[in-house]
């Protein structure tokens, strides 16, 4: 088989070559791993259209393949969120696509008699949607805050993403995970004029909260979440800075919207405290499962915690919450990254999937974040990522577990199967059946 790369025949040639290779795994599937491993660039006139639709919020991470110093037509401010694909040469069922953006892609959004069209080199592959500008994103705060600076909505509206400490306390003592960008992220586009701020207080966030319930159908779920804080941060520990936002929220909205909070594995008692107010998916995400990769590319997770204890932790947690509602995210592929990664596919799926075995045949429901290299991070460097084909094989293996421990589909993540699930910085949801959330 080819070798997969930024050439857009060659990319071509390795999607399709899988796709026969794995006929289990939708040709849209492997399209979209292939545009979140290698991003996707813009023409210009595509651009101008994308700007009057709902714009890439950078809600935590960059997810881009290069800075925003390198693009040259501002593609941070008038590229979207997610692209949803259809229709074209294959056939494509919607399929929802996080936007990372990489001016160097093999893949191009271009214009074409006012409609939008994914190309790879010559070849057209879908039609391209935008998804309309929600009413509550024209708001702003009593501050002057727009709104969706403080709450942006992912997974094609589902989900709020309230990132309420944009910074990690890992970057101070140079522990970060290697590839993460968050601080970096942060300071430029605070450089670039943004209104962030390093913690959103909590009346800021059930002011915008406030918008949102009014006029919203759409969003179904919000996450907490923010850098780890293993000293303190206004003078709290990380479950005592963190719990403070679910339990505003609950107080005011008890169930309103499925709770979820990505922090780091806590004690059991911290976690109790967490169920207590009302979270109902809990998420300490696990990164990498291979026990000398974890220690390398996650050093302070890894110091300040420790991979055993990490993983005593998440089993502890499901005690609290239930197994199905604690939910590790995997960063798919950063497990291959040089220079300490796995160098062959096989061995990189040997490891992974014996992670995915330990969690699910104890009803703990991992997921995925499909890795590409950021600039910003200290793995950067990796222009390619992992190739294709580990991603579509990871995907199989994924969905072929979860039957064999018979786990019902993730929760807090709306529906699943190709056409129906939004999703987009995975697709793990895509290969699983088709059926209504839980």
């Amino acid at each position: 088989m080819k070798t997969d790369g930024s050439h857009p025949e060659t990319a071509l040639t390795c999607v399709e070559e899988l796709a026969e290779r794995y006929p289990d795994i939708p040709v849209e599937v492997i399209f979209k791993e292939d545009l979140l491993r290698q991003g996707m660039a813009w023409s210009p006139s595509a651009l101008e259209i994308a700007a009057n639709f709902k714009r890439k919020a950078y809600f935590i991470f960059s997810f881009d393949m290069v800075p925003i110093s390198d693009m040259e037509q501002n593609e941070h401010s008038k590229a979207p969120e997610e692209i949803r694909l259809v229709g074209g040469p294959y056939g494509f069922n919607p399929v929802v696509v996080s936007v990372r953006l990489n001016p160097g892609s093999p893949y191009r959004i271009e214009s074409e008699e006012g409609a939008l069209v994914l190309k790879c080199g010559s070849h057209p592959i879908a039609q391209v949607e935008l998804q309309e500008v929600p009413a509550y994103y024209r708001r702003t705060l009593a501050d002057g805050k727009r709104l969706p600076d403080v709450i942006p909505a992912i997974e094609w509206g589902y989900l709020l993403y309230l990132t309420v400490f944009r910074l990690c306390q890992y970057f101070s003592r140079q522990q970060e995970c290697l590839y993460c960008d968050i601080n970096r992220n942060y300071r430029q586009h605070r450089d670039a004029g943004k209104p962030y701020s390093p913690v959103r207080p909590v009346g800021e966030i059930l002011e915008a909260l406030e918008i949102i319930a009014a006029s919203d159908r759409d969003s179904r779920a919000y996450t907490v979440t923010g850098g780890s804080i293993n000293a303190t941060l206004e003078g709290k520990s990380e479950i005592d800075f963190y719990i403070r936002y679910p339990e505003a929220i609950e107080k005011r909205w008890p169930g309103r919207w499925i709770s979820k909070i990505v922090v780091q594995a806590l004690p059991k008692e911290d976690v109790k405290r967490l169920h207590d107010v009302g979270v109902q998916v809990y998420h300490p995400n696990f990164e990498i499962w291979d026990e000398r990769i974890f220690s390398l590319y996650c050093p302070g997770k890894a110091a300040h915690i420790g991979r055993n204890e990490w993983i005593r932790r998440i089993l502890d947690a499901a005690a609290v919450f239930g197994p199905a509602r604690v939910i590790p995210n995997f960063v798919a592929g950063v497990e291959m990254a040089p220079p300490a990664g796995f160098q062959s596919v096989d061995e990189a799926i040997a490891s992974t999937a014996e992670g995915l075995d330990f969690f699910m045949s104890r009803g703990i429901s991992p997921r995925f974040t499909t890795w590409c290299p950021e600039p910003m991070t200290l793995l950067g460097s990796d222009r390619k990522g992992a190739p294709l084909e580990y991603h579509v094989r990871l995907l199989r293996v994924y969905r072929d577990m979860r039957v064999k421990y018979q786990l019902a589909p993730p929760i807090g993540y709306g529906e699943t199967g190709l056409g129906r699930a939004v999703f987009s910085v995975s697709s793990f949801m895509d290969v699983l059946p088709s059926s209504g959330e839980e």
